[in-house]
């Protein structure tokens, strides 16, 4: 397993090299001079030529980009254009609000369409399945900016349960964050249900008319022995591999849901960094993103080959 692992982190040093070469070079194509929007009204050739200096801007494209990578490994993702603050610093700052939105929109997302993936399997082709083919058509269909308005037309403003928007964190105020997160986080969630039921119903179909479901219903068990313990563990390596993806495409940062919940968290941070023309923001970000997406492929298939006798014994 160590190896396996080890492996699988060696391949990840080349992915992440890339990543950085595109996202270094890219954030160059964005319009306009941050620096003459940090020089103010005046734009004193001094000051511009001085700011300029400072972050090395006057360099060739390739020093900065070595510069820049050299200080990336030494645990430097530079400053804030805008702001004057440490782009780790800031990222520290909105990486646990994204995880914790990330963490109960799956949490919806799991509670809503796996059992609804069971369902429309071990009820195929009965009003049932169709059901849930429907349900996860729509949920997929809606776009989550419109399901975010009316919840918080119905929810907040008509029924007045929950706030409308901001945010609290769950170390100052437990309820108060659980509260504020719970609208956005369904409005994710059901999005990643409809997916994950699709997929869910697809490989529970397939592990159901193997060889061993026969067997194992010719030895008389229960329907619910056979369809969740060894229908639904086998049929779950797919899912699981799938939650992995879902997962990190969150740590990314849902922007248009954040936006509308008034969120600080990785989406309304790199849309800022984005429109101010924040290089170091936006590099730190998606840096921290590729990082995510990596280890949440690296977790999946660690658990796959725990989950899967066959491939430990192919290690």
């Amino acid at each position: 397993m160590h190896i396996y692992i080890g492996k699988r982190l060696l391949v990840a040093i080349p992915t992440l090299l890339i990543i950085s070469i595109f996202v270094f070079s890219l954030q160059k194509l964005l319009p306009g001079d941050p620096i003459l929007a940090m020089a103010g009204e005046e734009r004193d050739p001094a000051v511009i030529e001085l700011l300029r200096a400072k972050y090395r801007l006057n360099d060739p494209v390739v020093y900065q980009y070595f510069y820049w990578l050299g200080s990336v490994l030494q645990g430097d993702f530079g400053i804030s254009l805008r702001t004057n603050q440490p782009v780790l610093e800031l990222v520290a700052e909105k990486l646990p609000v994204t995880i914790q939105l990330a963490i109960m929109s799956m949490f919806f997302a799991f509670v809503i369409g796996v059992p609804m993936g069971i369902l429309a399997a071990v009820k195929q082709n009965t009003w049932i399945d169709y059901l849930a083919n429907i349900v996860a058509l729509t949920g997929l269909s809606i776009p989550n900016f419109w399901l975010g308005i009316m919840l918080i037309l119905l929810v907040s403003v008509q029924l007045g349960w929950l706030p409308a928007s901001g945010y609290e964190s769950i170390f100052v105020d437990p309820v108060r964050s659980l509260q504020t997160m719970i609208m956005p986080s369904f409005v994710l969630g059901s999005g990643l249900a409809a997916t994950l039921m699709r997929h869910t119903r697809s490989s529970m179909l397939s592990v159901m008319k193997q060889d061993y479901i026969r067997t194992a219903r010719a030895k008389g068990l229960s329907t619910r022995e056979v369809v969740l313990s060894h229908s639904f563990r086998n049929a779950l390596l797919p899912v699981i591999t799938l939650t992995a993806l879902l997962f990190g495409e969150l740590l990314a940062g849902a922007v248009l849901t954040e936006q509308i919940f008034t969120i600080p968290g990785f989406g309304k941070l790199i849309v800022d960094a984005v429109f101010n023309r924040d290089y170091a923001v936006v590099q730190g970000v998606v840096l921290c993103t590729a990082v995510c997406f990596i280890l949440m492929n690296l977790l999946a298939d660690v658990v796959t080959v725990l989950l899967n006798p066959r491939m430990r014994a192919a290690l």
